[in-house]
């Protein structure tokens, strides 16, 4: 199993399974209240979320940020959407990737980067089973030859 990077609190592992990952981005987000202290202990999955443009800017749909416990009237619903930060040269190259067929803005990792949360994006093309047969071959053979090394 592959270990986090040192700052990384969340990774969406079926993102490289399921698209080829083309282009990546890193992307701010808009969070309220204790959302932060939430994300901050690692209370946060990218399970089933996904990026969509909308009127020239990008949101997280279906990024669940469990409530702050010491939160209370201030916690906010966890599966609201969120707003990402990036630049408009960069929206409007992800709104031309996700114009093509078979393209879609995944998110790939939620990490800390100098106290501030920032999401990985990636723009990615669909995977077909064929394709997914493959990579778990190639999965299969890199770990084999990892295993004969070490031995």
């Amino acid at each position: 199993m592959k270990k986090n990077k040192p700052g990384t609190l969340a990774r969406n592992k079926r993102a490289s399974y399921d698209y080829f990952l083309e282009e990546h981005y890193e992307a701010g987000l808009e969070l309220k209240g204790t959302e932060v202290k939430s994300i901050r202990q690692g209370k946060v999955s990218l399970n089933e979320s996904f990026c969509i443009v909308k009127n020239g800017e990008v949101f997280i749909e279906g990024m669940n940020v469990t409530p702050y416990e010491q939160g209370n009237r201030f916690n906010v619903d966890p599966l609201r959407t969120r707003k990402l930060l990036l630049h408009r040269r960069e929206i409007a190259k992800l709104e031309r990737d996700k114009k093509l067929k078979g393209h879609a803005i995944v998110p790939i990792s939620l990490y800390l980067k100098n106290g501030r949360v920032k999401l990985s994006i990636a723009s990615g093309r669909g995977k077909k089973n064929y394709d997914k047969r493959e990579s778990i071959k190639e999965r299969e053979v890199d770990r084999k030859i990892r295993r004969s090394v070490d031995r």
